[in-house]
């Protein structure tokens, strides 16, 4: 049956009257318009239009794994929409050296007019964060005392129910956790693991004692590093020292989690671990980008600022570059490598887990 469609006009379709129609220069209203203020509001609206649709994709994504089954066609999906955001963040990240063709004088023509307004009054930046998982508890000082500082009653609420509500993080690592682990049929992947990282560790630190090129500060330096790395592999099987070094913030995924992510990244080429691996992937991909954008940020607020105070009142560049080192989310796939084995060191998957793990794969 044919329907009857109404004609469409592209500039009706895009509202484009409202969108371009959306730049009021602060700098006319005083005076002499600042030339440059028109490419500060259009960076930032084109940055606010991109998280709009980021969250539109993440949203998504948190509804699949918000519930009890997540199956291979929904994890398709979930990595397309995480590939998606990525090159998202790739455009948002170049989109700064438009910004950075602002000399310092010509955005000091019209800065003092903005204030109090502030990056930290992105309310969607803010719900992308906690939506990934950057919730207040996890953030640096400064940010735990000032987060809904200078916000509507109404964004306030906003943000504190959002809190309450499962983070994709928190999603990720209950799916994580809910696979078994690898004890099975006369087949204990984690005894052979320890035993293999104990000669891996072991072989490390003779070449320690054994480098001639380290002077004795050097190579008591290098067994104090030995040292932490033996303790972060025997906390992954230990549940007391695990949960004191996630206590310290070694670690934030659980135990379990951390144990299953680590066997899907050992066994990566596994078909099985396929879609999980190309998942843990695109999320490492996601915090770095938006680790990146943090430092990127924090560069180009240097180099328009230097040490100035922020027009929101925070330290400007001092801020924003703790920030890039501390507002991390999924570190702990960063850290990861730390316990990976050469290939050669695993032992090869028996049938009978194959089999198993594709029935559980496909089930949760």
């Amino acid at each position: 049956m044919k329907r009857n469609l109404t004609p469409v006009y592209y500039g009706d379709y895009l509202q484009l009257d409202k969108i371009l129609g959306a730049q009021s220069l602060e700098s006319t209203r005083y005076g002499e318009t600042a030339h440059d203020e028109m490419l500060f509001i259009i960076v930032h609206q084109v940055y606010e239009l991109w998280f709009k649709q980021v969250l539109h994709e993440l949203n998504a994504v948190i509804d699949i794994f918000n519930q009890e089954e997540v199956k291979d066609q929904q994890l398709i999906t979930v990595v397309h929409r995480l590939h998606r955001i990525i090159q998202i963040q790739q455009l948002m990240n170049d989109q700064i050296s438009v910004m950075e063709t602002m000399t310092p004088q010509q955005f000091l023509a019209f800065r003092d007019y903005l204030v109090p307004a502030s990056g930290f009054q992105s309310i969607q930046f803010k719900r992308l964060e906690i939506s990934l998982g950057l919730k207040r508890e996890f953030r640096i000082d400064f940010d735990k005392q000032s987060f809904y500082n200078r916000l509507s009653e109404q964004d306030r609420a906003l943000l504190e129910n959002l809190e309450k509500k499962p983070s994709l993080f928190e999603l990720i690592e209950n799916w994580l956790a809910r696979m078994p682990l690898l004890k099975r049929d006369q087949f204990d992947f984690w005894q052979h693991y320890k035993a293999a990282t104990d000669t891996l560790l072991d072989n490390d630190k003779k070449t320690i004692y054994q480098n001639d090129t380290l002077t004795e500060k050097e190579k008591q330096q290098e067994l104090r590093d030995w040292q932490s790395t033996r303790d972060n592999f025997d906390a992954l099987f230990d549940t007391q020292k695990y949960a004191d070094l996630t206590e310290q913030g070694t670690f934030r995924l659980s135990q379990q989690a951390m144990l299953s992510a680590l066997f899907i990244k050992q066994y990566s080429e596994e078909p099985i671990f396929n879609l999980p691996f190309q998942l843990i992937t695109a999320l490492t991909d996601i915090d770095e980008k938006l680790t990146i954008w943090r430092y990127r940020h924090a560069m180009m607020v240097q180099r328009m600022l230097g040490t100035k105070i922020g027009t929101g009142g925070s330290s400007g560049h001092h801020y924003l570059k703790k920030t890039t080192e501390s507002n991390r989310i999924f570190v702990d796939f960063f850290n990861m490598a730390t316990f990976l084995l050469p290939k050669e060191m695993l032992p090869e998957l028996p049938d009978s887990i194959r089999k198993y793990l594709g029935f559980y794969l496909g089930q949760n």
